[in-house]
């Protein structure tokens, strides 16, 4: 087989995660503040925050909108970022600050905490090793 394979495979760079909320401009402020993301594109119903050349956060509204009701199954969590921080209680404390909520089930809270953003998406932070 002498023919020469002409077809290559695309390159794929990962890019973004959007979530889904009743709130895109609460949410990304919430996250931009935490993680020091500006907004790179906004709208009414989308916001996109990124610095340059780097993966970003989207933010999108949808209208019927329901929270995660983690651990209760009834609405899963869908999917969740985990962040790593040097403090763990320094850092619950500023998410805090910001308008995240702890519940009250913790499965590992010597290792890491699960907190919920203001819309509900469970999200844990982790100390770095």
């Amino acid at each position: 087989m002498s023919a020469e394979n002409t077809d290559s495979a695309p390159t794929f760079r990962y890019a973004a995660v959007t979530f889904d909320c009743p709130d895109p401009a609460e949410l990304a402020r919430f996250y931009g503040e935490a993680l020091g993301l500006p907004v790179a594109f906004s709208t009414d119903d989308f916001v996109f925050l990124a610095q340059e050349g780097t993966p970003g956060l989207g933010f999108n509204r949808l209208t019927d909108y329901r929270r995660p009701t983690w651990p209760d199954p009834a609405q899963e969590k869908q999917a969740h970022l985990e962040l790593g921080v040097d403090d763990l209680e320094a850092a619950e404390s500023r998410l805090l600050s910001l308008g995240a909520a702890k519940p009250d089930h913790q499965p590992s809270p010597d290792r890491w905490r699960v907190l919920l953003d203001p819309a509900g998406h469970p999200f844990c932070i982790t100390t770095l090793v």
